[in-house]
């Protein structure tokens, strides 16, 4: 068994998604004290830390609740905090940040603060101050998620393991009577405390710990698909730093999303950003594999930036299309070494493009017709998120790994190349080819590309498709049958 290896980014988080992601959970006070050192203490062997000043930044659910309103998300946040200087801290940069924060204050308990001491960008030493939350106000924290829970397209658990979760399976309870999909991010418990779970996120060390081992590569989709079966969750995502992000449904299913090349500065927080961005986009009712994927590019995006830190949905979307060009470009430069070897054979190179995204027999007719016009037959496709431009939401109804190997098998094609923007044009353009096909109703003056391709000289043909045979119309049949 392995996993199904992805490269590429296709969808794109909306600007304005349009979602509200309920968050719960232990919510901390990040303080970096800055300073410069240049000279060790006569009282012991440490460094002397002369310190200019220091600023906070809010931590554990908290982040994750500010990671949803920089992506663009409403939000609530559920959780408690301290009577206390840290806590009414926290709460007035909830407010300043716009995330509407229903909070259990709690009268001589302390709000957990981790200090760090920062020197040249490096931490020289961190300190924690925190108290477990008493029982009590656990069982509160669970009536205010509930309370919350009918308005909330999205429900993230991040499990600390302070106090806020004592018992995650009362507040999945509160979620099924609604049906609201949740991403659990855990501590410490064992993962069938969250049973029911629509995606759990451990990072490694907690992944190890659940198994009790860490598997041998060849054993690791395996063992992750019956970790998640076993503990009653429908997919867990493992976020492994360098090695990426591998999803493990309990249906047996395994998808791996290598890492972002990234320099990487500091790890603090991006895992509230992977559960923040995989919560945003379960509430837009994404695919689990889209889902992980723009979430791993979130979570290398933050690694990239000092301290606990957010991203937005628009550097996001731009680190996502630049990992896409990145990961076409290889295909591309092959692409044009190939052309390059068949011309010096003479041969003559013919290009269509298109979505192809349920391939019925019009194309496969077409696609053989066009072969018949050269030697070489290129086919360029539509990624999903020109797809979905082109097209509207719902569409493609599949992913562009998934057309791809469909063309590939076809005895007519010989190269399968994706391309990110609306038009074929830049194809065209690196790679000249002697005939540009077009199927469809189309008259030769509203080919795209005709005039360039015409223009060096090569030729341009239309080719009918087989009539009643229209992805647009098995798409509207399979709706309107299951209606």
């Amino acid at each position: 068994m392995a996993c199904a290896n992805i490269l590429s980014m296709t969808r794109l988080l909306p600007a304005a998604p349009n979602v509200h992601v309920l968050v719960v959970g232990d919510i901390m006070l990040d303080r970096y004290i800055h300073g410069t050192t240049d000279r060790v203490s006569r009282e012991a062997p440490v460094p002397v830390v002369q310190v200019d000043g220091s600023e906070d930044r809010l931590g554990g659910a908290a982040n994750v609740a500010k990671n949803v309103v920089s992506l663009g998300g409403k939000c609530t946040l559920v959780g408690a905090v301290g009577d206390d200087p840290t806590g009414r801290t926290v709460t007035m940069m909830l407010e300043a940040a716009g995330i509407d924060a229903d909070l259990v204050v709690v009268d001589g308990w302390r709000t957990t603060l981790k200090e760090r001491l920062v020197s040249m960008q490096q931490q020289l030493v961190r300190m924690d101050f925190e108290q477990s939350l008493p029982c009590e106000y656990a069982t509160e924290v669970v009536a205010r998620v509930a309370r919350h829970m009918s308005a909330a397209d999205a429900l993230v658990i991040e499990d600390y393991d302070k106090g806020a979760i004592a018992d995650p399976q009362r507040i999945m309870a509160a979620a099924s009577t609604h049906a609201t999909p949740v991403i659990a991010d855990p501590k410490f418990k064992p993962f069938s405390a969250y049973r029911g779970v629509t995606i759990l996120k451990p990072n490694r060390p907690e992944f190890e710990a659940a198994l009790g081992y860490w598997p041998k590569d060849r054993d690791l989709p395996e063992s992750g698909c019956a970790l998640a079966k076993a503990s009653g969750v429908d997919a867990i995502t493992l976020t492994r730093g360098g090695d990426g992000l591998t999803v493990f449904e309990a249906t047996g299913a395994c998808l791996h999303v290598p890492a972002a090349s990234v320099d990487v500065y500091d790890e603090t927080g991006a895992g509230d950003t992977v559960a923040a961005t995989l919560g945003v986009c379960t509430a837009l009712g994404w695919p689990r594999a889209e889902a992980a994927r723009i979430a791993n590019v979130a979570g290398g995006l933050v690694c990239t930036k000092f301290g606990t830190a957010v991203a937005s949905a628009r550097e996001l979307n731009l680190a996502a299309r630049t990992i896409s060009a990145q990961a076409q470009a290889p295909r591309r430069r092959q692409l044009t070494d190939a052309v390059a070897r068949s011309r010096r054979h003479g041969e003559r190179i013919v290009f269509t493009n298109g979505c192809f995204d349920i391939l019925h027999a019009g194309h496969v007719g077409y696609l053989s017709e066009a072969r018949e016009l050269g030697d070489r037959l290129i086919v360029a496709v539509n990624d999903d998120d020109s797809v979905r431009r082109l097209k509207g939401d719902g569409r493609p109804v599949n992913p562009l790994e998934d057309r791809i190997r469909v063309l590939e098998g076809l005895e007519s094609v010989d190269w399968v190349v994706p391309f990110s923007e609306d038009t074929p044009e830049a194809l065209l353009a690196e790679i000249r080819p002697d005939v540009l096909v077009k199927g469809g109703d189309y008259a030769i003056a509203d080919v795209i590309g005709a005039d360039f391709v015409r223009g060096y000289g090569g030729d341009v043909r239309v080719l009918g498709l087989l009539d009643d045979r229209s992805t647009t119309d098995i798409v509207d049949r399979i709706r309107m049958a299951d209606g």
